[in-house]
């Protein structure tokens, strides 16, 4: 007698996000090996990452193809909203669909820039630039839109601006710190007041007797709910009553654990995101404890992604939270690599659900207040948008953990493999499949039809809802199937395509199976 062939389902495949930590045979089916330029939606569905879009229609000549390294927004009283962005050594203003230089406007000798590093803060309709060993720089648009100046050439301007390489605005004023002589003091305003930086409530604070171990330096400066967070390498001070400077007090120092590059730290709104030498962490706070929990939410890729920043210029690693996403992005250029960081919620360990992305290749990052999400590119500023990476297509790739299907000491011999997928329109899917961790894979394609793929709140809830439409996102539906060869004691698939215009995602996936040979 035949024996039967039985069906294997993966009903939410890639949920839990990639996990290249644990053994693979002891992972949940929720995992993945490889999740390249994906996400993970709301609705658990692995699926493709969005493209990049082009804002400038043409290059600058200033700037030419070199990278925008920095970006930074500034939203005036009236609601106005300017983008600054430095590259080539130089700053610009996005107006309309074009770049636009900005130039020197502080009547005297302008300063000589070689380096576009830049971290841009914004403090009372003013966007303020910060660099190590560079005078401290200000786009104030209620004194010029198209110039920038020092800020010591600001009218009333009193006492010394560190020439700072970190800089945060919270609580209503400038904080700064990394000075190339003095990585151990903290500077800040008076109140709302960045021309004052010796009277009012302008002050200092001295870190040196305060850091454990034998010391640190300060690398990035953080904000949150009436705290300052204080970033070495190694350790964290946690200040409280940071609304009032003067009398704020050391609540915590958190040891061993720091942030080892400043444009990694990202704000959520309710949490602190940076890159540590051990991994990416979040420094939330709890208010039942009186220390503050750092959790691990990289802890399933930690080994990968530490490997990876060993290879890094740390100065150049970028990172954005956007709201509208939900997701923390970690830049990593010289490996070409995105790391996304879903933010919708963690998993049970209190990591987060990751994924990488490649070809996108951000060189700087901002969110908006808006919402839209800015990426820095070679001569262009694009907005994360469509599903082409400008007008090149890109590869979307899953493949789930290794599997015995539930029968460790027989092969299995493949028949069939069944995915549905959501959206896509007149591209093939590649399905492959391994056996036995061996690495080469088998291949077969199937082809999703043309047509029309509708998108959340267009067509689904409307006059032309589908009776799919309650997967959202992209309702047009398709199983495709392939028919595998081969056998193995262990199993492995995985699901490749061109992303090209149009939204994809895996919504479940079938594996029939025989069971052969017992050893």
């Amino acid at each position: 007698m035949a024996e039967a062939v039985q069906a294997y389902s993966i009903t939410a495949p890639g949920f839990y996000g990639l996990n290249t930590q644990d053994s693979s045979l002891d992972l949940a089916s929720g995992f993945a090996l490889v999740a390249n330029n994906c996400v993970i939606d709301q609705y658990g569905r692995i699926g493709a990452r969005k493209g990049w879009t082009k804002v400038n229609s043409s290059l600058n000549t200033d700037l030419s193809t070199n990278d925008i390294t920095s970006i930074g927004e500034v939203v005036t009283s009236d609601a106005t909203s300017y983008t600054i962005l430095a590259g080539n050594n130089k700053l610009f203003k996005l107006s309309g669909s074009s770049l636009v230089t900005l130039t020197y406007g502080g009547g005297g000798t302008a300063p000589t820039i070689t380096a576009s590093n830049w971290q841009m803060v914004s403090l009372a309709g003013a966007l303020y630039l910060f660099q190590s060993g560079y005078d401290p720089l200000v786009f104030d648009p209620a004194l010029s839109t198209t110039t920038f100046r020092r800020v010591s050439e600001l009218t009333g301007y009193a006492g010394t601006v560190q020439l700072a390489n970190t800089a945060l605005s919270a609580y209503g004023r400038l904080w700064t710190a990394d000075v190339s002589s003095d990585k151990l003091t903290v500077q800040w305003c008076d109140t709302k007041l960045a021309n004052k930086w010796n009277s009012g409530t302008a002050g200092t604070l001295d870190t040196t007797t305060v850091w454990p171990k034998g010391g640190d330096v300060i690398v990035a400066l953080g904000a949150h709910n009436g705290f300052l967070f204080i970033f070495g390498k190694n350790n964290i001070l946690v200040y409280q009553g940071a609304t009032t400077p003067s009398t704020m007090t050391l609540q915590d120092v958190i040891t061993g654990i720091g942030c080892v590059a400043r444009d990694s730290l990202a704000y959520t709104g309710t949490d602190l995101i940076f890159l540590s030498s051990t991994g990416v962490r979040s420094a939330l706070r709890t208010i039942q404890e009186k220390s503050m929990p750092l959790r691990d939410l990289s802890k399933n890729v930690r080994n990968d992604l530490i490997t990876a920043i060993s290879g890094e210029s740390l100065p150049t690693i970028k990172s954005v939270y956007n709201s509208k996403e939900a997701i923390y992005l970690l830049t990593l250029p010289v490996l070409k690599s995105v790391y996304c960081f879903d933010m919708k919620g963690t998993l049970q360990d209190g990591s987060s659900r990751v994924t990488t992305w490649d070809s996108i290749e951000p060189k700087s990052l901002l969110t908006k207040q808006d919402g839209t999400l800015y990426i820095g590119k070679g001569g262009y500023l694009a907005t994360y948008s469509g599903y082409n990476d400008d007008t090149a297509i890109y590869r979307f790739q899953y493949f789930t953990n290794h599997t015995d299907l539930g029968t460790p000491s027989a092969t299995s011999i493949l028949k069939k493999l069944r995915t549905v997928v959501i959206g896509g329109s007149n591209q093939y899917v590649t399905f492959k499949w391994g056996y036995d961790f061996t690495g080469n894979y088998y291949s077969q394609s199937a082809k999703i039809p043309t047509q029309s793929v509708s998108y959340y709140g267009i067509a689904e809830y409307g006059a032309n809802a589908t009776t799919v439409a309650y997967y959202s996102g992209g309702v047009t539906l398709q199983t495709l199937s392939v028919y595998p060869t081969g056998s193995g004691k262990v199993v492995q698939t995985g699901y490749e395509a061109d992303i090209n215009t149009f939204p994809l995602s895996i919504q479940k996936i079938e594996i029939f199976a025989k069971e052969g040979k017992i050893y």
